[in-house]
Order: C-alpha cells, then sequence, then structure tokens
C-alpha cells in the first residue's frame, strides 16, 4: 500500500510522458504541466491506478473526510454532548479499523471472494461505509454507544477501500523506485484538492441541514467506492482451493515478521511511531474552546469550515513544496527540519489562547486562519517524507500487506496521541465551559512535539532515490508467500494493482 530507466521529474517532458513537447509558459503551462504528469503517470503505471488514487483519496478521504470531520465534531458537542476528553477518547475509537490495517490487506491477498480478490472487497467497504452513516443520519437520539458503533463502522469502511489503494501504491512505488515521490504527491495533492473542496462546504451544510444531514450526504462517497468495485477490470480466479488460506495466511505473517525484525525496518518504524504518538492531539479541546461563546471567539459553523478549507490550502501547498523542491532530500536531513518547525508552529495555538494576538491588533479570525495554513503545511511536509520512507520499506511479494502494517503503525501513534492528548485535557480538567488550563495543555503539546528529535538517529541517512532494504529482502521470492501461481498470474492483468506481487 523494479527498474526504472531514468528519472522522471515533475516538470514533464515531452518524451517522457509520451505526450508532446514540454509545457510552454503562462497559464497554459500552469495548466499543461500537471495534465502532462498526470499521463505520465497513467503510462508508466496505468490509467485506472490513477483514477482510483483520485477516487479513494481525493472523494472517498478528501472530500468524504472533510465534510465527516466537522460533521463528527459538532454531532458529539450538540447531540452526544460529550466532554472533550470524552471526543479524544470516542476519536481513538473510531480510528482503530485503521489500525488493524494489516488484517484487511491479509484478507485481500489470500482470501478471493467468489473468485475475485478485489472487487468484493471494495463492494463490502461501500455497502458498510454507506449503512453506517444511513443509520446516523436516519435516527434521532442515538444512543451513545450505537453512534460511536455506526462512526467506527464507517471508519472501517473508508479504511478496508484504502489498504487496496495503499497496495498499489507501495508495489508500483517499488516497480517505478523513480516514481515513489511522485506517486506520493499524487496521494497527497488528491487528498488536498478533495479536502479543500469538503471543508469549503463542510460549516455551510452542517449550518443548514445538520450533522446528520451531511452523514446523509456521505452516502454518497461510499457509493462511488462500491461503484468501483463493480466496474473493476478484475481477472476471475477458477477453482481456488480454500483449503490453502491458512497455510498463506501463516506464510504471509511469516514474511511480515522476518521483514519487521530487519534493523532497516525496525528502526524507522520506531521513529516514525515515537513522532506520532508524542504529538499530543488536543484538537477537542481547542474545538470546543473556540466555538464557546463566553471563554472563546465564539466561531460560527460556517467559520470552521472556511477555516479547515484554508487548513487545507495549507496542505496543499505543502504537497505542491515537496513535490518541487524537497522531494529529493535525504531523509533524516527532512525529518529534522519539519520535526522543530512543527514544534514550533503549535506556539501559534498558544498565543492564539492567551489572547496575545489581540494585543499585537490581529483579530481571532484572521489569526487562526494564519495558524491553520502554517500548522498544516508543516504538517504536510512533515508526513510526506514518512510515507515515501513507508514505500521504501516493503518487500516485493508483500507490499500491499506490509505498507498496510507500516500504516497501522502510523495509526497506532495518532490513537495514542489522541488517548494521550485526551487524558491530558481530562487532568487538566479542560471542559465543555472550561478551559483554564487549556493553555498549560498546548505548552505540553509543543515541547513534546520537538522530543522525537533525540531519536532521528533511527531513519537511514539516505534519499527517496536509494534502497534501504537489504538485499536478501529485495530478492524475497514471492512463492514464499504462499500466494497460488495461477492467481499471481492472473493478478498481473488487474487493472488496479494486487496487494502481492507476482514478481
Amino acid at each position: 500500500m523494479r527498474e526504472e530507466e531514468e528519472r522522471t521529474e515533475f516538470e514533464i517532458h515531452g518524451d517522457a510522458a509520451g505526450e508532446g513537447a514540454p509545457a510552454k509558459g503562462g497559464c497554459c503551462g500552469y495548466i499543461s504541466t500537471p495534465v502532462n504528469w498526470l499521463k505520465m503517470l497513467s503510462k508508466q503505471t496505468h490509467w485506472s491506478f490513477v483514477l482510483g488514487v483520485i477516487a479513494v483519496y481525493g472523494i472517498s478521504q478528501g472530500l468524504g473526510g472533510a465534510l465527516g470531520r466537522i460533521a463528527t465534531e459538532y454531532y458529539m458537542k450538540d447531540e452526544l454532548k460529550v466532554l472533550p476528553s470524552e471526543a479524544q477518547v470516542y476519536a481513538g475509537i473510531t480510528s482503530i479499523p485503521w489500525i488493524v490495517k494489516p488484517l484487511w490487506g491479509l484478507l485481500t491477498d489470500v482470501l478471493p471472494i467468489v473468485g475475485y480478490r478485489r472487487r468484493p472487497y471494495f463492494i463490502f467497504a461501500g455497502m458498510f461505509g454507506a449503512l453506517s452513516t444511513l443509520v446516523l443520519a436516519t435516527h434521532d437520539n442515538l444512543h451513545k454507544v450505537l453512534a460511536i458503533a455506526c462512526l467506527t463502522a464507517g471508519s472501517a469502511g473508508v479504511a478496508i477501500a484504502d489498504v487496496t489503494i495503499d497496495a498499489c501504491v507501495a508495489q508500483n512505488s517499488i516497480a517505478h523506485p523513480s516514481l515513489a515521490s511522485d506517486l506520493q504527491s499524487l496521494c497527497a495533492l488528491s487528498s488536498s484538492i478533495g479536502a479543500l473542496v469538503g471543508f469549503s462546504f463542510s460549516g455551510v451544510f452542517v449550518d443548514l441541514i445538520g450533522p446528520k444531514g451531511v452523514f446523509g450526504l456521505l452516502v454518497l462517497p461510499a457509493g462511488l467506492v462500491f461503484l468501483l468495485g463493480l466496474s473493476l477490470n478484475e481477472p476471475h480466479i477458477p477453482d481456488f482451493t480454500y483449503r490453502q488460506v491458512n497455510v498463506k495466511f501463516l506464510n504471509a505473517s511469516r514474511s511480515m515478521w522476518t521483514t519487521l525484525k530487519c534493523p532497516a525496518v525496525w528502526r524507522p518504524c520506531l521513529y516514525m511511531y515515537l513522532s506520532l504518538a508524542l504529538s499530543l492531539n488536543v484538537h477537542e479541546g481547542l474545538f470546543y474552546w473556540y466555538t464557546d461563546k463566553n471563554a472563546g471567539p465564539a466561531f460560527s459553523q460556517e467559520a470552521v469550515g472556511y477555516i479547515s478549507s484554508i487548513g487545507s490550502v495549507g496542505s496543499l501547498l505543502g504537497a505542491v513544496l515537496y513535490q518541487y523542491g524537497l522531494k529529493d532530500h535525504p531523509f533524516r536531513e527532512m525529518l529534522f527540519w519539519t520535526q522543530l518547525l512543527y514544534g514550533l508552529s503549535g506556539m501559534l495555538d498558544l498565543i492564539l489562547v492567551l489572547r496575545l494576538n489581540l494585543r499585537l491588533g490581529l483579530p481571532d479570525y484572521l489569526f487562526i486562519v494564519m495558524d491553520e495554513s502554517v500548522s498544516q503545511l508543516i504538517g504536510r511536509l512533515k508526513w510526506m517524507p514518512l510515507l515515501v520512507l513507508s514505500t521504501k520499506l516493503c518487500p516485493p511479494g508483500i507490499e500491499g500487506t506490509f505498507f498496510a502494517l507500516l500504516m497501522s503503525i502510523d495509526n497506532a501513534g495518532l490513537l495514542s496521541s489522541s488517548w494521550g492528548g485526551g487524558l491530558l485535557l481530562q487532568m487538566l480538567n479542560v471542559t465543555r465551559t472550561r478551559f483554564e488550563s487549556l493553555w498549560l495543555a498546548v505548552l505540553i503539546r509543543n515541547v513534546l512535539r520537538v522530543t522525537p528529535l533525540a531519536v532521528l538517529f533511527l531513519v537511514p541517512r539516505s534519499d527517496p532515490n536509494s534502497s534501504i532494504l537489504p538485499t536478501d529482502l529485495l530478492n524475497m521470492s514471492s512463492g514464499e508467500d504462499g500466494v497460488d501461481a495461477q492467481a499471481e498470474k492472473n493478478g498481473d492483468d488487474i487493472e488496479l494493482a494486487p496487494l502481492v506481487s507476482s514478481r
């Protein structure tokens, strides 16, 4: 979630893209350059892979995730009426499906349904997401436990769809090493653009139709995933022997464990977990504060949506900046500066909570727009090299499942961050109406953000264009992973690349 003759840059030339001459300057150049870039990626990988990334990352996760985030925040605050610390814990619970992503990856790798490895799981993910959001949209006074269960089910639907696209990205990154950064940029740009559109309308929709009405709209992205499963051009696997499933699970698990024990793999994994877990998430406390009419700035629902949309612009700029100027920098150098800037950018939240911006003559709305933009830009710059590094740690034969494992480690870090932030808010007695200690929670979070620099030595000094895995792991035979030869042979023709490569 393996050779390339020459490096293809983001400034696409006609011979690399196979499409005419280089883009000219002016407005046409700004339009033709990304178009040629997409054509190049479609030619080097496959057009359906590119469309799949845009559909899942851009529409399901970007657009749908933005609408769902704002709706969920107001749903917990106004419908369920929970404390900020409780909201942090519940947000962590809804992320659990992302932690068990290796399970989804293993299922799609070794357990075909009615002869198909991918299509049934896309269909299942779409149905799961659509049904869960419909329950939230159509039921009044839903019990808290059932509401969290539905939110978790919706999250599971997105995670199941995501694991296949992650596998495609990982496999194509190994098949085309020089495109690894470009593929991560495609994912980031799709997600950022989708989130920008989603956040732009999220506040308006919440104000007009309420959080439950927005949940009703989320049936549409889930339906798109369902249609993707119906339309996927995937060869049928006849006479699959289901008695081999246990053996395949064991072989895949053994290969993953062998890879994870390698120091070149577990050391970066440990850093990725610590860098996320130590950056405590106190977002719910800040959200309750800046929507409070007495203690905070009392931002409206529309304002909250617009603020998040401008933050998405910062995230988009971060992805573009990484693609144009930073994607070839060594991992350790990039992570040092981004982690340091990430900690410093948190001081903007502290200035806002202490209302120092008013003393400087900066209105709350203007300052939080600046805060959100800078934070999202730096956050994206911090996240991009971690994603590229993750694709470099995936051995041939188990790319999809192992990439899902790496992403589950990252999500475990985010879960630790969310629950740790909830515990901090609880200890400091930050409630729905009391925010006297919120500034201290923000300060503690900012200090902890820079502590991962102490273990930066765990990250390799290499750059994204070089190989990280030892030779023995790179030469791992896909036959060791227990995938039957006929399925692997057929898998090479699947329009969306298989989770387990036959090469």
